[in-house]
């Protein structure tokens, strides 16, 4: 077996970056999308439409805070191309996707729209705060022991004062709080990996090294089982799976974990009720539409009542679909807003993963281009198992869309990691992209 962590530092020339850096994607003048008009017009109609519907009138306190959120996100969306000579177009992606989902959020329910808010705000203060402590310190790589520990210490508070929401023990409250603990240990798990191959002084002479990440993947998949948090588990295994495609590991263990995986996942089926709870109603919702396929069948009917164009602001019934407006907001956002508005969403996904891709590749340093690949990952897998599992291409998992549903954690989470991908786009934008007005 190669060893995959000097041929990692040697060269950032793994079959997965060689082949990515032929790609040439096309380029899009800044100036035909205008992206930042583009978000502030649909602020302001979608806005306006969920307070003018509102059956109780227009409420001052809730203008005043809607107005407040458009021009903050207006004004930082200016700001940070003052600030960073990175990407400008990530925050204002994120923007946009959280614009939609907080008008539906709205619509749902005033009291969460306002909550959501608040959030935003606070997300915003986040997103900076990393930028810049990311800015400030210089030795992320070699703080291999702390992530690690940080991941487990996260696992044991879950375990140990966690509340079982949903079928899952993986809410922590603090006061009138509830956090999720795995949303930040996501985020450590995606820097632990790079620094695992990058960090040469980590477990320098032990013998069984290229197999130490492998067994404490294992011991992560099995204490989110122990939580029931099955949607987590997903995502820290395929971070693992594709992070061992890119870091050109050795292709016998490659495949070893793809058989294990499979057989996993046989094993969880016959062992664990709630998987195969969710299996069933994946194949067949139908046959338990009065029971346990009563969520998906309720989002399918209201995907199919919007059409394309969407039934309108408060003409659907999406309230008719239990947790809609986290779990199922994406079929919230296509009953009343059509399938065209679903498809943007998607496409918004799509050049968010596009603009993290790019970020990666264009990074110089070798820690920071794969953090950035780890967090566009991250990014690109819960947008995959969300849409998936409301349109019943995949079981469903419980897992939230980044930005757009309802959730203090998700929410906070999703800015932290969009402000580590933000500092790793700084400088690496060239001169003449930045005069062209490239994205």
């Amino acid at each position: 077996m190669k060893n995959n962590q000097d041929m990692v530092i040697k060269e950032a020339k793994t079959p997965f970056f060689q082949k990515l850096k032929k790609f040439k994607p096309f380029s899009f003048q800044s100036k035909l999308l205008n992206t930042r008009k583009q978000i502030l017009l649909f602020q302001i109609i979608s806005l306006f439409l969920v307070l003018v519907s509102n059956e109780d009138g227009i409420l001052l306190r809730d203008l005043l805070i809607l107005t407040g959120f458009v021009i903050a996100s207006s004004l930082t969306n200016t700001f940070i191309g003052k600030v960073t000579k990175g990407d400008v177009y990530i925050l204002q992606v994120a923007t946009f996707l959280f614009s939609i989902g907080v008008a539906v959020i709205y619509r749902l329910d005033n009291e969460l729209g306002i909550k959501q808010i608040f959030w935003y705000f606070l997300g915003l203060v986040v997103f900076y705060a990393v930028y810049f402590i990311m800015k400030s310190f210089k030795g992320w790589k070699n703080l291999t022991w702390l992530y690690l520990i940080g991941c487990f210490g996260l696992f044991s508070l879950t375990l140990l004062f966690g509340t079982r929401t949903g079928g899952a023990i993986n809410w922590i409250r603090i006061g009138g709080f509830n956090f999720q603990p795995s949303e930040i240990t996501k985020l450590l798990f995606v820097f632990l990996l790079p620094s695992f191959y990058l960090n040469p002084k980590f477990l320098k002479n032990f013998k069984y090294r290229p197999y130490f990440m492998m067994a404490v993947v294992y011991i992560f998949i099995a204490l989110f089982f122990v939580q029931r948090d099955l949607g987590t588990a997903v995502i820290f295994y395929g971070l693992f799976l594709l992070s061992q495609f890119v870091y050109g590991e050795d292709e016998r263990l490659m495949l070893l974990n793809v058989i294990l995986a499979a057989g996993g996942f046989v094993l969880a089926y016959f062992l664990f009720n709630h998987i195969r709870v969710r299996v069933l109603t994946w194949l067949d919702p139908w046959t338990y539409i009065e029971g346990m396929g009563y969520q998906i069948t309720q989002a399918l009917f209201a995907i199919a009542s919007g059409g394309f164009f969407g039934t309108g602001i408060r003409m659907g019934q999406p309230n008719l679909i239990p947790v809609v407006e986290s779990d199922f907001i994406f079929a919230a956002i296509t009953e009343e807003m059509g399938i065209f508005t679903g498809m943007g969403v998607i496409m918004l996904f799509l050049i968010l993963v596009y603009r993290g891709f790019k970020i990666s590749l264009e990074q110089t340093d070798l820690f920071f281009k794969f953090v950035a690949m780890g967090v566009t990952m991250l990014f690109a897998i819960q947008a995959i198992i969300m849409f998936g599992g409301v349109l019943k291409l995949l079981p469903l998992t419980g897992v939230t869309i980044p930005f757009v549903s309802y959730g203090g954690s998700s929410i906070l989470s999703s800015f932290l990691s969009l402000g580590v991908l933000q500092f790793c786009s700084s400088d690496t934008r060239t001169k003449s992209e930045v005069e062209n007005g490239e994205i």
